[in-house]
């Protein structure tokens, strides 16, 4: 991760639709098959299922999986209630969000703990006294920012780094990162690259779309048709997203491999990221996801599919 000595699977396990698509046994299997072909980063969050994920992680820690053969991330600064998701990135927001996600995952600390996203009624140096203090009370090894623009991981890691000489250092940035959204190459990649930071992405098959599973129709057992996860799905089921769609599966039919693995590979490629973090609802699924990680696209596929992705970057980005 970055310049840090987090060491991370090149894939991570999102856990995003544990506890209400994937039930326990799928999640048992899927969690073994990432383990047993290499994978370390597990990817979940206090809000996912309301919980029920990281309970559903907790379990199977209590005997399907040794603690220390994972890289455990989880998420907080946001939480349900009535009024819906309230974002709450204040030192008491986020570590009483930290207590309760270490009580559903029964461990006394995670290897990474991210901020889920900006907080503007938080000054920035609050939100990181928390993180300070997760790190140097041992709840957490590693910290970072998850949906921060640029700004922020700059602003939050001279913080860090000049509020004492405790070694507490800003460690990762996660955030949707896809053939379908590359807006993070824009100013949070030059950022990265220069703080040393390590980059998660979020979402790398485009929110399932990148699949080719819509390409003809809405399959009815997909996360589109989903009446949760449909206005998710939604924003990449357009012309701009189809055509990047076909390049994708016209590469994978050249080469005879499954689209989600060329769109994977493109973005495994990548020389700022550490991982990319695959949510998977079945085993099967996931199983697929795990052939990606052999294939090197040719550099002339990789080319073609730059191109026809190309995000527009203008003013002041591009000068």
């Amino acid at each position: 991760m970055g310049r840090s000595g987090l060491r991370v699977s090149e894939l991570g396990l999102g856990t995003m639709t544990w506890g209400r698509d994937t039930d326990e046994i799928d999640a048992a299997e899927q969690l073994r098959d990432f383990v047993d072909a290499g994978g370390s980063f597990v990817d979940t969050a206090a809000t996912y299922g309301d919980g029920d994920a990281e309970r559903l992680i907790g379990s199977l820690l209590a005997g399907k999986v040794r603690r220390d053969e994972l890289v455990l991330c989880t998420k907080g600064g946001v939480r349900g209630g009535p009024a819906g998701a309230q974002v709450d990135a204040s030192r008491g927001g986020l570590l009483a969000d930290l207590d309760s996600s270490l009580e559903r995952l029964g461990t006394d600390h995670v290897d990474l703990y991210l901020v889920a996203c900006p907080d503007p009624a938080t000054p920035l140096e609050e939100t990181v006294s928390a993180l300070r203090q997760a790190v140097t009370s041992g709840r957490a090894r590693y910290v970072g920012l998850a949906n921060h623009p640029a700004w922020a991981a700059a602003r939050a890691a001279t913080l860090l780094q000049g509020a004492s000489c405790d070694g507490v250092g800003l460690t990762g940035l996660e955030l949707e990162y896809s053939l379908l959204q590359r807006g993070v190459e824009r100013d949070v990649v030059p950022a990265a690259s220069t703080l040393g930071l390590g980059l998660l992405a979020w979402s790398p098959l485009g929110r399932g779309v990148l699949t080719g599973k819509y390409r003809r129709s809405l399959p009815a057992d997909s996360r589109a048709a989903s009446p949760h996860l449909a206005a998710f799905v939604d924003p990449y089921l357009d012309d701009v997203s189809s055509a990047v769609v076909e390049a994708v599966a016209t590469a994978a039919e050249g080469l005879g491999r499954a689209p989600l693995e060329v769109a994977l590979a493109w973005l495994l490629a990548r020389d700022t990221l550490a991982c990319a973090v695959v949510g998977a609802r079945t085993p099967a699924q996931l199983r697929t996801s795990l052939a990606a990680v052999d294939l090197a696209l040719p550099a002339e596929v990789h080319a073609a599919l730059d191109d026809v992705s190309a995000p527009e970057v203008g003013y002041p980005e591009r000068w």
